[in-house]
C-alpha cells in the first residue's frame, strides 16, 4: 500500500469538500448529508483552499502569516472602535 503525501491528502479533501458544497443535501447509504447554506459555503471555501494548497498556489510562509496577523489585528481594532462609536452615539 502506498503512503499518501500531504498534497494527495489536500487534493482528496478538496475534492470531497467541493462535492459536498455542490451536491448539498444527499443520502450516502445510511448517512444523510445536509450541510445547509453556511455549511455549503464553508465546504466550498475549505475545498478551494485545499485544492489551491495541493496545487502549490497557496503557500503559507512565516512572513505571510505575520502580515495576516497584523492585518487581522488592525481590522479587529478598527471594528471595535466603530462599534464603540455606534454604542456611544446611541
Amino acid at each position: 500500500m502506498t503512503d499518501l503525501t500531504p498534497n494527495s491528502n489536500f487534493l482528496i479533501a478538496g475534492i470531497v469538500f467541493i462535492t459536498i458544497a455542490v451536491i448539498g443535501k444527499s443520502k450516502l447509504g445510511f448517512i444523510e448529508i445536509n450541510p445547509g447554506f453556511f455549511g455549503r459555503f464553508l465546504a466550498l471555501f475549505i475545498g478551494i483552499s485545499s485544492l489551491l494548497y495541493a496545487l502549490g498556489l497557496l503557500n503559507f510562509s512565516a512572513e505571510t502569516i505575520d502580515l495576516l496577523r497584523i492585518y487581522m489585528t488592525e481590522q479587529i481594532q478598527h471594528s471595535l472602535s466603530s462599534i464603540n462609536e455606534l454604542l456611544q452615539g446611541s
